[in-house]
């Protein structure tokens, strides 16, 4: 067997989760796949070979025979309930409870740990006098073959309890249906009983005869490929999870790059209307303001004329007609903006007046001096245009804009510092490939 370390580097243990970390902070989905990188890139992990299949198909009794000692419960009940773990010559080997022995329960959740996560070969174990193999037990073959396929990792299909079939011709029968049904596996025979008979009474024949010596064969040259099958596999997951990784960072860097072009054409949407209805304004307010004659407004009324239609109040009323009809040409083009009322930190308990043309304009009757300096001259019109594309700003629309476009940068940041840790995984996994040999 292989001689690999039983201790971990812890210090590297705790780096290869903090850089996996990072990476399933954006990349859920591939928790698993990190997972799976960050035991591949533990170069001081012995070789781990699980035993699965259905319960009481004498999967502890198997691994049992193949260590040499009794390191698994064995009993006629269902026995083992989670992850049984034995380093052995340098090879850890795991007994996970049974498939399907309780279908969504914890047990059935290290059993699929212990097959997908855990595995660099699995010993897939059916008992032959159950018969062929079920709906479950072929699927799950066909997707470890699936898997062996892509990564690497191997898959024995081993048929046990062969002592307990009446007869050569019945295991041929069973064994024949059972290879067309997993033709993808060579099947594998063993008896148990039979070696520890064999061991028991020294008989060379007897332990050739229940087929585990050969099987401990095939697990040696199958061993001897798991270094490069790690480095080839952890070489294959690296590529899909920065092939995502990428296209992640390219699709949330083109989401933040068309909110931020909308922001922007938003903003210019909002000047070219609100300088068009400004020089619109500012034509009106010259021609009301730019007529011959004195200036009425400037005139007060006597307490005697209080009652009365003075020249004036004439000019007063005409002059807030033009302001008032100014305003209201502005406001449509806010409110067309989705600028209307105040940011709630501006608001008072006067509801009327908590509106942006208010809180812009004032509330004050206007002279021609005031229409002049507020709509005609450019000091004026460059205070409204600032103080209205201030509002503008802090409209709803336009917060809720630029907050999405915050959580868009602060996730491309992330998806940019997950890239960074991948190329730490990368840099591991590097070192695996050069230790354990070419990719295959």
């Amino acid at each position: 067997m292989m001689h690999f370390p039983d201790r971990p580097d812890q210090e590297q243990t705790r780096r290869l989760l903090q850089d996996s970390g990072a990476v399933v902070a954006v990349l859920p989905g591939r928790a698993h796949d990190l997972a799976r990188l960050g035991l591949l890139a533990d170069r001081t992990r012995p070789p781990v070979v699980t035993v699965i299949g259905k319960y009481n198909h004498g999967k502890s009794r198997l691994l049992n025979e193949l260590i040499g000692h009794t390191a698994f419960a064995v009993a006629d009940k269902r026995e083992t309930v989670e992850l049984s773990a034995h380093v052995h010559q340098g090879v850890q080997w795991l007994d996970a409870p049974g498939l399907d022995a309780d279908v969504g329960s914890v047990d059935d959740e290290h059993a699929l740990q212990a097959t997908w996560l855990e595995s660099d070969i699995r010993l897939f174990v059916h008992a032959v006098k159950e018969g062929e193999l079920d709906a479950s037990e072929r699927t799950l073959l066909e997707a470890l073959h699936c898997d062996g396929l892509r990564y690497g990792r191997q898959t024995l299909l081993v048929l046990t309890q062969i002592d307990q079939l009446s007869s050569d011709d019945q295991y041929r029968k069973v064994a024949d249906t059972i290879g067309s049904q997993a033709p993808a596996f060579g099947v594998h025979p063993v008896s148990s009983t039979r070696y520890r008979q064999g061991v028991e009474g020294g008989k060379t024949l007897l332990l050739e005869r229940s087929g585990i010596p050969a099987l401990q064969r095939v697990l040696q040259g199958a061993l001897e490929r798991v270094p490069s099958a790690r480095a080839h596999e952890a070489q294959l997951l690296l590529g899909d999870v920065r092939s995502e990784l990428t296209q992640l960072v390219d699709e949330r860097l083109a989401r933040v790059c068309d909110l931020r072009a909308q922001q922007t054409q938003q903003r210019q949407r909002f000047d070219f209307d609100l300088l068009a209805v400004l020089d619109k304004v500012a034509l009106d307010i010259r021609a009301l303001i730019d007529v011959p004659g004195p200036d009425h407004s400037l005139t007060p009324d006597s307490f005697a004329e209080q009652f009365k239609m003075t020249p004036g109040k004439r000019e007063r009323n005409r002059l807030q007609v033009g302001y008032s009809k100014a305003c209201i040409e502005i406001n449509a083009v806010l409110i067309k903006h989705g600028v209307s009322e105040l940011p709630q930190a501006q608001r008072t308990s006067v509801r009327s007046l908590d509106n942006v043309m208010v809180a812009v304009m004032g509330v004050y009757v206007k002279y021609r001096k005031d229409l002049n300096q507020i709509f005609c001259e450019e000091a004026g019109r460059a205070r409204m245009q600032c103080e209205f594309a201030r509002y503008f700003e802090l409209s709803p629309d336009r917060v809720e804009l630029a907050a999405e476009i915050s959580a868009a940068a602060g996730a491309v940041d992330a998806a940019q510092r997950a890239l960074v840790a991948l190329e730490t995984l990368e840099a591991r996994a590097s070192a695996l490939e050069m230790s354990g040999g070419s990719t295959a």
